[in-house]
């Protein structure tokens, strides 16, 4: 079918039965069968202030426990796509993750699913993201990987950062939303796990980080982390073009190609959650039409090559900002070598954690292999402390990046 112009692609509608099927659900605050059941919930430990009560449910503790972790503030200062742009209107990856968790429970409710489990696992899922985004990414794994032969994942990183270095005795089903969030991998189909226990969650972490293709295997063990893994590449691929456009990448959103799912953001959000709810109310699986499907990879495919693979304004610099994160990752392991104490990791990064993790002594944590403290730090920081430690501690670098600024389009 030969793609159509953007506005000739219409909106799409619920199927009028279902509609009203799920009318009725709302009224009666009927759930799925399928749905993730509070009373089912389960924790490392079974703490008496962990339970759940009338004001505070079981899994909207974990969504209090996930914002109020430093890790979750920092969600504002770290590159969604953008980096290096003065521009207070791109997505940075604050906006993002609220993005995928409106898309997220707008289909988890429609599904009558568990919309606490899905806020959980979408307003968690990126806490373990780098600076710099998806490039920031694979520069820390490069770096992690050279002196340790294993790999640095953000999605296993962001169930470190909830399970260990901010341990919050977040539940299961909430961590391993966030361990199989990767919405890189499209599926027309997506099923659950049969993962149930802590120890399979332990298991899945170590073998992502001992071998990064593990992660393709991933699958969320509840509908409910189904749904958010879905609604991240339904957030962004829209997003990311209104930002591409907003920033003169793009000049015309017909650039895209598209026969059902539509081109821009609005037209996007709608008809992959209508064809969702269409194709899987009732089911214990999440699924798209094929249609639907193969427009969605072609939607991916033509974000990578007209968005992504420039990394925004990262392409221009992105041998410089390397450069930057093997330096400043090898001098963070040598003030650790040294017991350096006046080195920003540990005033800015192991004094603060011991102080704020609740269970991390900075004894122990020193004990931990050198390259995960480095890992941990540099993942931890956001755009603009990255670039201000890297200034500080190499004054005598000669090159240095240029930020799009606020007035870059005026005479």
């Amino acid at each position: 079918m030969p793609s159509k112009p953007n506005d000739q692609i219409p909106y799409l509608t619920l199927d009028p039965a279902l509609e009203g099927q799920i009318q009725a659900d709302i009224s009666t605050n009927a759930h799925s069968a399928c749905a993730f059941r509070d009373e089912d919930i389960i924790r490392r430990h079974d703490l008496p202030n962990d339970r759940a009560t009338l004001s505070r449910p079981a899994f909207m503790r974990d969504v209090e426990k996930i914002v109020n972790v430093p890790a979750y503030n920092r969600y504002a200062g770290k590159t969604q796509v953008f980096s290096f742009v003065n521009n207070d209107d791109i997505t940075r990856r604050g906006l993002h993750v609220q993005l995928v968790n409106r898309v997220a429970k707008g289909i988890g409710r429609l599904l009558r699913l568990n919309t606490d489990l899905i806020e959980a696992i979408a307003l968690g899922h990126d806490v373990g993201h780098t600076p710099f985004g998806h490039a920031g990414e694979r520069f820390l794994s490069k770096c992690y990987h050279e002196r340790t032969g294993r790999y640095f994942n953000h999605n296993v990183h962001s169930v470190r950062v909830l399970d260990e270095l901010y341990p919050r005795n977040i539940s299961l089903q909430t961590l391993d939303g966030v361990l199989s969030h990767n919405g890189e991998f499209a599926c027309q189909t997506l099923v659950t796990s049969n993962a149930s226990t802590f120890a399979e969650l332990d298991a899945a972490v170590e073998a992502c980080t001992a071998d990064a293709q593990n992660i393709k295997h991933l699958r969320p063990s509840t509908l409910e982390g189904c749904v958010v893994r879905v609604s991240d590449m339904i957030a962004y691929i829209g997003k990311d073009r209104a930002d591409a456009l907003q920033m003169g990448i793009l000049d015309d959103i017909d650039a895209f190609e598209s026969t059902v799912l539509g081109k821009d953001n609005g037209r996007i959000i709608n008809n992959m959650t209508v064809d969702i709810v269409n194709h899987s109310y009732g089911q214990d699986a999440i699924s798209m039409s094929p249609e639907m499907f193969e427009d969605l990879k072609l939607a991916k495919r033509q974000n990578y090559q007209m968005i992504y693979e420039r990394e925004g304004m990262l392409e221009d610099a992105s041998n410089v900002v390397e450069h930057m994160f093997e330096r400043l990752y090898e001098r963070m392991l040598e003030d650790l070598a040294s017991g350096d104490e006046t080195s920003p990791i540990f005033a800015h990064h192991i004094r603060p954690l011991a102080n704020t993790s609740q269970t991390i002594t900075q004894e122990d944590y020193l004990t931990q292999d050198p390259n995960r403290i480095v890992t941990d730090y540099i993942a931890s920081m956001t755009d603009g402390y990255f670039t201000s430690i890297y200034e500080r501690l190499f004054p005598d670098e000669t090159y240095e990046i240029e930020k799009r600024g606020y007035f870059a389009n005026m005479a």
